[in-house]
């Protein structure tokens, strides 16, 4: 690796890691989602070399039924 190379290379590691730290890790249109379903939880990908292995989620969230007249409301899990 020439010098340009590890150069760039460090450069493009560095604006990694400022993305994940300033959590810029997910498209745009899957941030609508998770903004349009309320998601709250854990979004996990595996990535080796470059290539996504497995990704997946663990729901934590919990929506609200709607309130009835007289009655109270009820913490529904999603899942």
């Amino acid at each position: 690796m020439n010098g340009a190379d590890h150069c760039s290379e460090e450069k493009n590691f560095v604006q990694f890691r400022r993305k994940v730290r300033a959590a810029e890790v997910l498209s745009a249109s899957m941030e609508q989602l998770v903004k349009a379903v309320r998601f709250s939880g854990r979004i996990s990908v595996v990535v080796q070399n470059g290539r996504v292995l497995k990704s997946g989620y663990e729901e934590g969230f919990f929506r609200q039924r709607e309130i009835m007249p007289g009655h109270q409301a009820e913490a529904v899990s999603e899942g």
